[in-house]
């Protein structure tokens, strides 16, 4: 993979389609953190059923990139699987059936399931809300809810980054397979890799120094420019108002059912 692949695989950057587009950023930042926080107290059934109608909802609306989504909720997918296998297996409760003498209760996939429909929804809303915004317009959002601009800026730097640094591990994992290296259980292989691991920090951080000069010599004062604050449109004031009711809908049936 290559570094813009993998910067790929986490955002796509500005490819909002025309409804969410006009919707701004900030709003878009605070409802996927309001859903988001909603998810974690929900238990019953029926509001994660709901929960997740509404992720589906929302990306059949805003309409993110197909193959890029996917591929995300693929390795959300495969991380849930655990939970699927071990948790039936680990809470006590009303045996359904046993595996090689180990029962598996009714309780812990209750839970497991629980889990699952909690973190598609969220992915679901993030990828939606978030993930066409770009990290430009993200970092901006971040610091226009009220997160310090310092982490903003951390953020920002870190996902442009990660594609660099990327391509210099994968150059050196090159040269180690040039010089025909083959890793294994040995003393050989182990203190290799490490010495890969630290070459590449070293390297990172020279990188680091580097883009720092470069930052202050066009005259980097500690803060990056930010995207045109839009004042709140009608689109705004609709989006807001919807999200809001979704998370007090989906409160209400959690006490109720």
């Amino acid at each position: 993979m290559s570094g813009n692949a993998c910067i790929a695989s986490i955002f796509v950057e500005d490819r909002d389609a025309k409804a969410i587009a006009r919707v701004d950023p900030c709003m878009r930042l605070a409802a996927a953190l309001l859903f988001v926080a909603v998810l974690a107290f929900l238990r019953s059934p029926a509001p994660l059923t709901v929960a997740l109608a509404t992720g589906i909802a929302a990306v059949s609306w805003a309409r993110p990139p197909a193959r890029s989504t996917l591929r995300r909720l693929a390795g959300v997918e495969g991380f849930l699987a655990l939970f699927l296998v071990s948790l039936p297996f680990t809470v006590a409760g009303t045996e359904m059936f046993s595996l090689f003498g180990y029962p598996a209760s009714r309780e812990g996939l209750e839970r497991a399931l629980a889990i699952v429909v909690r973190v598609n929804a969220a992915a679901l809303v993030i990828a939606a809300l978030i993930s066409t915004m770009g990290t430009m317009r993200l970092a901006s959002a971040m610091a226009g809810i009220g997160i310090p601009a310092r982490i903003a800026h951390l953020f920002q730097l870190t996902v442009r980054y990660i594609g660099v640094f990327h391509e210099e591990y994968s150059r050196l994992r090159r040269a180690m397979m040039a010089r025909a290296f083959r890793a294994g259980s040995n003393q050989h292989s182990w203190r290799t890799l490490g010495n890969l691991v630290g070459m590449l920090l070293v390297r990172s951080i020279e990188r680091a120094e580097r883009v720092s000069w470069a930052m202050k010599s066009r005259g980097f004062s500690g803060s990056f420019p930010d995207f045109d604050q839009q004042r709140m449109q009608a689109a705004d004031i609709a989006f807001c108002a919807t999200w809001i009711g979704v998370a007090a809908a989906l409160v209400v049936l959690e006490f109720l059912v």
